[in-house]
């Protein structure tokens, strides 16, 4: 059989070091002085697996919201001796001045910071400790990291220092002392965003060595500079600088350029104009060059240039991914368009790199998790990509980086576009199967968008539908923690609001169903919904909505439920509620659902014996018979709109004499349902032990013989 898109597992390398992160004082540390975690003395670890441990580290605390992250973290690689780090990778405001002081003393090859804006001048001074060793730096988007931290008190503990890191560096104190004087091995270059406020030529000019050089969105004074690398530099991105003529003169004197990127976002404004002349000049002088960006440029004297493989746009399939691929991590914008062109060709067409494509939308969602344009977009892709017509095509593991991602979107950001295309894309799995090995923290996400009072009609229709499915042929241990986690009360506050609005929608419908399969054999739900005013709400709907015929079954589907549990019984035993059900017997909205579950309820409350039955009115006998008469005026091979887990609730009805008219209806329903799904329900039947109790009945003299025929008929499907 052919792999599946995403097939590929993990590497043992990367699930060990997975579980490693998650289990830190259970293998590699132990629990030190004011629970500082510390590593254990008889650990050495190479590089390989130190970068692994950071890396990796750094990617759950930003994806996984289940993975608490270690305040003194890094300080685990302060000891060369003992751990070795040459490749790093950090991100986001997470990472602070102190986490790259912790591995001053290491001797990094690769560092690369990207949106570290918590980080300021002190993390330039703590640059300095790897100017001997550094070949490529990385410091895109750390807009503070060349501003002193302005304002702190004077430190009077060993703590202080570390709170003021909680606060953004002041932008009134700019760095000047920080030089790249000593950094001789530097190769690499990524000063993305550098401020206005800093001279780029000022700072670049002790770097002799370079031959890769980003200085996208950066401002340059001067040009001239540039040609201290005209005989190294291969790369130069120059993504938003404004360009003039005396720019491109420059940039055509650097020879050896293989890569160039001058492109701009549409939306800048810029007085420059791309002719004929200036691409031509570009073409002919940079005769190393393999790659070439001008997107955003005007172009004018229909400019053209020769054919350049892999160069990104929006003309097919192929040059859209390679935007997305190229331009997720550093120009999100960009990106942003190329995941809304992915998205019309996985809707109107048809995506035939299905793999890559997944995996750039999710690179993009987790890089950005943020940005509204890039959730929006990648959210409305993933809906599309994961529908019927790609789902063959798709591995569980693939599916379910889909779902984490889906969920930390839905997490991350409360926007309404966002939340719907999150909820819609998770309709399209299989529920609750490929949604179980996250199912405590989608259905938190779900109660969470049916808080507010007013939500948007659409998104509460698609959460309530999924948390409906959610709470449908799942573990009795689920509803139970589902339960408690407010689940009863959300159902029950959305019943409310439509009652208020005279509503009887989706919403509602749904809702009544998620109820009747929450409390499914879970009493401890059956006793919240009574806690809830309950039955309230199902009087008030009763009267409100008399002819809505689908509402009325979920409605007594539940009350069935709540009626199996005898401790709860007594509060049914009013005469209202009585008199309720027992009207309902007459009922023949969905066939006979609604008069069978009316009749499910009085049977178990009828199973307690008359001593139970405090009232004068309805009398007991009166509603023993409408319940006798009901039962024989259903057609006992109807088709049934009601699914079965367990026969238990049923079967503990059958050997008993105290109450004839559940004994019947009990034996009706098994008769009904092994004659009518045979296939289904004599196998449960028979596992239940129902078999041994269906011949005690007939050994009861109290048993009708009403009863006991159905009995004789029965046998004949088992």
């Amino acid at each position: 059989m052919a792999a599946k898109a995403g097939d590929n597992p993990d590497s043992l390398m990367t699930l060990a070091t997975v579980f490693c992160l998650r289990n830190l004082r259970k293998t590699m540390c132990y629990q030190g002085f004011r629970n500082k975690l510390c590593l254990r003395s008889d650990i050495f670890l190479p590089s390989e697996i130190c970068d692994k441990l950071v890396n990796i580290y750094m990617d759950l605390v930003l994806t996984d919201s289940n993975f608490e992250p270690e305040e003194s973290f890094f300080q685990l690689f302060s000891d060369p001796r003992s751990t070795r780090l040459t490749r790093v990778q950090l991100r986001e405001d997470f990472v602070r001045d102190r986490d790259l002081e912790a591995i001053r003393k290491q001797d990094l090859i690769e560092l690369h910071l990207t949106y570290c804006n918590s980080l300021s001048s002190r993390s330039l001074k703590t640059l300095t400790c790897f100017r001997e060793t550094l070949v490529s730096l990385c410091l895109f988007g750390c807009s503070h990291i060349f501003y002193r931290k302005g304002g702190a008190p004077l430190a009077c503990n060993e703590d202080s220092e570390d709170e003021d890191e909680e606060s953004p560096a002041s932008r009134q104190a700019l760095e000047t002392d920080f030089s790249f004087q000593g950094f001789n091995r530097l190769r690499l270059l990524n000063l993305g965003g550098l401020p206005d406020e800093v001279d780029a030529e000022t700072l670049l000019k002790p770097l002799k060595s370079l031959t890769s050089l980003d200085l996208s969105n950066v401002q340059l004074l001067g040009t001239a500079f540039l040609t201290q690398w005209k005989d190294r530099l291969a790369s130069l991105v120059l993504y938003n600088v404004d360009l003039s003529e005396e720019l491109v003169s420059t940039v055509v004197e650097l020879v050896n350029l293989r890569h160039l990127d001058i492109s701009r976002e549409t939306r800048r404004a810029s007085k420059f104009k791309m002719t004929r002349k200036i691409l031509t000049a570009i073409v002919q002088r940079l005769v190393n060059l393999v790659s070439l960006d001008i997107s955003g440029h005007i172009m004018l004297d229909n400019c053209t240039v020769p054919h350049f493989e892999e160069v990104t746009g929006s003309k097919n399939e192929d040059q859209v991914l390679n935007a997305i691929e190229a331009y997720t991590e550093f120009r999100p914008e960009l990106a942003h368009r190329a995941i809304n062109q992915l998205f019309d060709i996985a809707r109107i067409q048809h995506c035939s790199q299905l793999l890559r494509a997944l995996q750039l939308v999710i690179a993009a969602l987790k890089c950005h998790k943020y940005d509204k344009s890039i959730q929006v977009t990648g959210s409305a892709a993933l809906f599309y990509l994961t529908n019927t017509e790609y789902r063959s095509d798709q591995s569980v593991r693939l599916r379910r980086e889909v779902i984490q991602v889906v969920l930390n979107g839905m997490e991350q950001y409360q926007e309404v576009t966002v939340q719907r295309n999150c909820c819609l894309t998770l309709c399209n799995f299989s529920i609750p199967e490929e949604l179980e090995f996250q199912y405590s923290r989608v259905n938190q996400l779900l109660l969470k968008i049916l808080e507010p009072a007013r939500q948007d009609e659409s998104i509460q229709r698609i959460a309530v539908h999924l948390c409906n499915a959610l709470v449908c042929q799942v573990d009795n241990h689920h509803k139970e923690a589902v339960g408690k986690m407010g689940f009863v009360k959300t159902m029950l506050n959305l019943i409310q609001k439509k009652l208020q609005d005279r509503m009887c929608d989706q919403v509602m419908e749904f809702s009544w169903s998620a109820l009747w399969n929450i409390t499914d054999e879970t009493p401890d739900n059956c006793q919240m919904f009574l806690n809830c005013r309950g039955m309230s709400l199902f009087l008030e709907c009763l009267q409100e909505f008399p002819d809505k015929q689908e509402l009325h079954r979920n409605m007594l589907g539940l009350l069935g439920n709540v009626a199996e549990v005898k401790a709860l019984r007594p509060q049914l035993l009013t005469p209202q509620f009585i008199t309720v059900f027992s009207n309902l017997l007459d009922s023949k909205a969905d066939g006979i659902e609604v008069s069978y579950n009316a009749c499910g309820v009085l049977s178990h409350i009828m199973f307690d014996g008359p001593e139970a039955w405090m009232m004068e009115e309805p009398r007991r006998d009166t509603v023993m018979e409408k319940m006798w008469d009901a039962i024989q005026s259903w057609d006992v091979s109807s088709r049934r709109n009601i699914n079965y887990r367990s026969f238990e609730p049923i079967l503990r009805l059958l050997p008993q004499s105290i109450s004839p008219v559940s004994q019947h209806w009990a034996t009706w329903a098994l008769f009904n349902l092994v004659s009518v799904y045979p296939n289904k329900y004599c196998p449960l039947l028979i596992k239940e032990g129902g078999m041994h109790l269906l011949e005690k009945v007939l050994e009861l003299e109290s048993s009708q013989p009403e009863t006991k025929d159905m009995l004789f008929h029965c046998h004949s499907f088992l």
